[in-house]
């Protein structure tokens, strides 16, 4: 009988054991994520994105919708050339939104298509994206949306403040950091964090719970 109560203790407390370190890895995943979250969040605090649908995903279409972001993305870069925060980067592009419109409108309309087209500022839900020379992760984002038609096609994104997107290589930690990017956010977003992809999937896990909760 000893024996038999003997093996019972010994099994409850591996029991407590595993439990514990269950709660430990929860609790841990948990702070981690909230850590991640709360990174993306102070980088969206600093970021405008692009985003540019397309009217199908036929061939024309997607060539189309390229032409467009390129337009766009020029006339933004002189707009928002000196541009210390996204707060002043925002209430440029809000002031020249009927501008993009236009620009974008002529480029459909110069390439033959009598679509319509639709330019915007609004918060976007974005994925974690990988770009040549930084990563983002997943999250809501401020971001410069061009509709061009039925807007069903495959769609471009990127960022339009900072010029993330128009820098070459070596100057995007600068362009990161007039933007008022810290070190350590220019270091997770060019991937010189090795954790980045750990948090950066811990920010898309919270992003999921966050949509099940709403």
């Amino acid at each position: 009988m000893e024996t038999v109560m003997k093996t019972k203790v010994k099994a409850g407390n591996r029991l407590k054991i595993w439990e514990i370190a269950l709660l430990l890895g929860v609790a841990v995943c948990l702070l981690s994520g909230a850590k991640a979250l709360h990174t993306q969040n102070e980088l969206a605090d600093k970021v405008v994105r692009l985003h540019v649908l397309a009217n199908s995903d036929s061939e024309e279409d997607q060539a189309l919708k390229l032409q467009v972001r390129d337009a766009v993305l020029d006339r933004a870069e002189d707009l928002l050339a000196g541009s210390a925060s996204r707060a002043e980067a925002e209430g440029k592009l809000r002031g020249q939104l009927l501008e993009f419109e236009r620009l974008a409108e002529a480029v459909v309309r110069e390439a033959g298509y009598d679509y319509e087209v639709t330019a915007e500022l609004t918060d976007t839900e974005f994925p974690t994206r990988e770009y040549e020379d930084f990563t983002l992760p997943a999250g809501e984002y401020l971001a410069l949306r061009i509709l061009i038609g039925e807007a069903a096609g495959r769609n471009w994104w990127c960022v339009v403040f900072p010029p993330l997107c128009t820098a070459a290589s070596a100057d995007v930690p600068a362009s990161a950091m007039a933007a008022g990017f810290t070190e350590d956010e220019v270091r997770l977003i060019t991937e010189e964090d090795r954790g980045y992809i750990l948090k950066f999937k811990a920010v898309e896990f919270w992003e999921a719970l966050r949509e099940k909760w709403d």
